[in-house]
């Protein structure tokens, strides 16, 4: 199964064929299903985290589904633990872990022991042929995003210096400040991206520190990629910056 970027029109028909069998008859009979979600972090943290708790939510007002959920899972073995447990013990024959640092080496081994359950990563980190087929990922364009937000920092900074925070140089993070600097570019050229990585993906005393040197280096428009932005909002507008 590969979630991995699909294209507009087959989610269309993937959508509308969804849609036909839940206004048949027959999807009243089909077989209830368990759904296992992982967090990282809280499921309130205005974030990351948030968001997939809230389309579990979504979930859990479908028929026939059931939803069972853990939060506060490290990316370690403990995840491992979490994913087996979900499947042997709650019967999950799908499970979601939401964290990049989930997948390798923590999906890939629990899904070798479990193989008529399927596990889907957010992350982009699948591959066809190199992972096993009962595993899969998901991911946003928030690249795109986020060179929306730089030409609106580009438009809304006095100093030309806008601020970075981020948790890890992997990847999808260095994508999104690229495109954030982009952005910003297309609007004044001279404009500079000053970036500091927290080391995880939920560490609010690194973050409001991050904030403020930031802001003591001239830095008057923020924004970031952590899981949740609330310190680094509220620090910034203490120091009063965007």
């Amino acid at each position: 199964m590969n979630l991995a970027f699909p294209n507009r029109r087959d989610t269309l028909k993937t959508l509308a064929a969804l849609g036909a069998a839940a206004s048949s008859p027959l999807a009243f009979a089909q077989k209830a299903i368990t759904v296992g979600v992982i967090y990282v972090g809280p499921r309130d943290d205005y974030g990351y985290n948030q968001a997939h708790a809230e389309a579990a939510a979504m979930l859990k007002k479908m028929a026939g589904v059931k939803v069972v959920e853990e939060e506060n899972v490290p990316e370690t073995a403990a995840v491992q633990r979490s994913m087996a447990g979900m499947v042997a013990q709650d019967g999950a024959e799908l499970v979601f872990p939401t964290s990049f640092g989930y997948f390798d080496p923590h999906v890939l081994a629990v899904a070798g022991k479990f193989e008529k359950a399927r596990f889907a990563h957010c992350g982009g980190l699948w591959t066809e042929g190199k992972h096993p087929a009962n595993t899969a990922s998901f991911f946003g364009y928030i690249d795109e995003c986020q060179y929306l937000n730089g030409v609106i920092a580009g438009h809304m900074s006095k100093s030309k210096k806008i601020g970075f925070i981020a948790a890890k140089p992997i990847p999808q993070v260095l994508r999104n400040i690229n495109a954030f600097t982009m952005g910003a570019r297309s609007v004044d050229p001279s404009i500079t991206t000053n970036v500091i990585f927290t080391g995880d993906w939920s560490m609010p005393v690194k973050e409001a520190e991050a904030t403020n040197s930031l802001a003591d280096q001239g830095v008057d428009v923020f924004t970031m990629h952590v899981d949740g932005p609330k310190v680094i909002v509220e620090t910034a507008a203490k120091r009063g910056k965007m």
